[in-house]
């Protein structure tokens, strides 16, 4: 391990750590572009109506509730300037959050009018500013990553980071570059899985080469052991260091390695023994352990650049696959050939349907459905005695094979809302009153006709969303919120008192409690959001059964949305939540173009976002139109420079 420890540049570990100081706001000289005709005519005609009659009873200069003025907004010349404003007003309007609930509620064609108007706004101003990628902080690979990576680079499967310290996440997912730190506790463990790693690859080469006669490998040449060559280790030093730094690698960086081998053989090691401090040195080098980006623009610059062909590749393999690109991604490298549209095209169909990009369900999924947080669930023991181990990972695998299903067969990103099928085991089957499934296997079957269908009638979601105890529609109401619809509301006003539990045991008593919350102004803009959507879940139990009835009480699963929208039934929910698709693609979007990039989106990123949608409408909603778009997108193919 001494040999490795000489390779460890500590200089340009710093340097893949440092942070993204640069401005990701508009500058401070730019000027939004004057309103078009048609703009300020609508402005007088449309705009400045509403405001006065709908919005200035709350939001005037005396009366600025939630910081917010308009009455200056009655100034073109002013309203022409902020586009936060009207980002925030927009939100409110279709979110359906304002008007307030007991206000009037403006006809449907006069509210599409106004978010129109302010939609075609903030696109035109974005539009306007100067073009902006963004940069991504050097990533370190997180645990999966490296798992994954050292599997692909060694053919050793193992999982060496189950013993790393837990990832940070950042924007809900473990991929974020920021976040992502190197403790000292950290380097340890890397510096005891290097030893660890490289013991294992060298016996499963030795092995192979056994089986299979002489061949070289990823660590030992096929030659004899008293016929090596200087060459043969010049050879396999560079050959590691390109599959592991992902990239061609200098002669400088090759010597060292050839230096820390010839110094393992002067002090008696043998050839294969010397092989494995160079793996070890390696293992630990900051161009395994993080992402650095080489071709980056000049520090003092913020010139737009394309990333590296090399990078290019890595950006692909680390989305899909949380893994190194493979030999075939590395030559369309080498050619420069993966900026050409129909090239990502071919290549991500290829990719998905590769058995690694089981790590897009298992890493994407798993955040964004939160499926991870599962093995930490627990219902009550006394209440729900058949929830076991077996249970909770059918309904995690039920969750996790819609998502593979939709990837193999490419088919719309809205079947996560209303799939007529889902996956099932005899445990699970049961569980639902499903008939006709035996044994523990998951198969596919048809939900036509029944009371299920879509992510919101999972066990797991249901179980994720609930109390040991009971349901609760705040929660349920708040995932819908959050993770398909991308409105999260803001964290609950300090000092609200918890809802009484001895009163919540009954779904009557527990919707009154409820009522009372949306009374209060403070809590009302968000539980008119959250409520209704967890309330027409209810007729699912803590965890996931169908029941008509709690405490001898019929189930009541009706609710209104503050856009005046009503349901029902959960099937009912699920037609409302199909009204409302766009939000839900664009969620989608969002939500994996961060968990891509390894950074949280800015307003610049708003164009990229729209012409993803756009492509996706056109396509269907199908998913491979969402991976292709953001993998051809301007801020997953380009990055800004640093400044100084």
């Amino acid at each position: 391990m001494a040999a490795a420890l000489l390779f460890l540049s500590l200089p340009t570990l710093i340097h893949g750590c440092v942070r993204d100081k640069s401005s990701i706001e508009t500058s401070a000289d730019f000027i939004p572009p004057p309103y078009s005709a048609a703009q300020t005519t609508a402005f007088h005609d449309v705009i400045e109506p509403f405001i006065a009659d709908t919005c200035l009873r709350c939001h005037d200069a005396d009366r600025t509730e939630a910081d917010l003025d308009l009455e200056a907004f009655l100034d073109s010349g002013t309203a022409e300037m902020d586009i936060e404003t009207w980002e925030r007003v927009r939100d409110m309007l279709v979110s359906g959050q304002m008007p307030p609930p007991k206000r009037p509620r403006p006809e449907p064609e006069e509210l599409d009018a106004v978010t129109d108007w302010i939609e075609g706004r903030v696109h035109d101003t974005i539009a306007a500013m100067p073009p902006d990628p963004g940069r991504v902080t050097a990533r370190r690979l997180n645990r999966a990553e490296y798992n994954n990576t050292v599997r692909d680079l060694l053919g050793v499967d193992f999982e060496p980071a189950a013993a790393f310290p837990v990832d940070d996440s950042g924007y809900g997912f473990d991929t974020i570059g920021d976040v992502l730190t190197l403790s000292p506790l950290l380097m340890e463990k890397y510096l005891d899985a290097a030893e660890t790693i490289s013991a294992r690859a060298m016996e499963a080469d030795l092995t192979r080469i056994r089986d299979e006669g002489d061949a070289e490998h990823i660590l030992i040449c096929g030659h004899a052991p008293d016929a090596h060559t200087a060459a043969c280790a010049r050879r396999l030093c560079r050959n590691l260091a390109e599959r592991a730094f992902r990239r061609p690698v200098s002669s400088r960086e090759v010597r060292r390695l050839q230096e820390i081998f010839a110094r393992s053989r002067e002090d008696g090691a043998a050839f294969h023994e010397a092989m494995e401090h160079v793996s070890q040195a390696v293992l630990v080098s900051p161009h395994f352990l993080f992402r650095i980006e080489q071709s980056r623009p000049s520090i003092g610059s913020k010139d737009i650049r394309s990333v590296g062909d090399y990078e290019m590749a890595s950006r692909l393999s680390y989305f899909l696959w949380s893994s190194m690109p493979d030999d075939r991604l590395i030559r369309l490298a080498k050619g420069r050939r993966l900026r050409d549209r129909g090239v990502i095209e071919s290549e991500v169909a290829r990719i998905l349907q590769d058995p690694k990009s089981e790590a897009l369900v298992e890493n994407f999924a798993g955040q964004w459905l939160e499926l991870r947080n599962m093995d930490e669930i627990q219902p009550d023991t006394d209440r729900f005695p058949e929830f076991d181990d077996s249970l909770r990972s059918a309904m995690r695998d039920e969750t996790e094979m819609l998502f593979t299903t939709i990837v193999a067969e490419d088919l719309s990103v809205l079947r996560f809302l209303d799939a007529d099928f889902t996956f099932v085991n005899e445990q699970l089957a049961d569980h639902y009153g499903i008939e006709g499934v035996d044994g523990p296997a998951l198969r596919r079957v048809t939900l036509a006709g029944s009371q299920r269908g879509g992510l919101l009638s999972h066990a797991s979601v249901l179980t994720l969303t609930s109390y040991p105890t009971r349901t609760s529609p705040v929660l349920r109401g708040k995932w819908v919120l959050e993770n398909l619809l991308g409105a999260p509301p803001p964290p609950p006003p300090a000092n609200v008192p918890p809802l009484d539990e001895k009163k919540a045991e009954t779904a009557q008593s527990l919707r009154a409690q409820l009522e009372q919350h949306r009374a209060d102004p403070g809590c009302a803009s968000c539980h008119s959001r959250m409520d209704p959507l967890g309330f027409g879940l209810e007729n699912y139990d803590p965890i996931g059964r169908w029941r008509e009835s709690q405490s001898g009480a019929p189930i009541d699963s009706s609710g209104e949305l503050p856009s005046g929208e009503r349901f029902s039934t959960p099937p009912e929910l699920r037609t409302v939540l199909l009204a409302h698709r766009e939000e839900f693609v664009r969620c989608l979007v969002e939500k994996m173009m961060i968990y891509a990039l390894g950074r949280g989106l800015e307003r610049y990123d708003k164009l990229a976002v729209d012409k993803i949608c756009e492509e996706m409408k056109q396509n269907d909603y199908r998913f491979s139109s969402l991976v292709i778009g953001i993998a051809d997108s301007f801020p997953f193919q380009k990055r800004r420079g640093e400044e100084s």
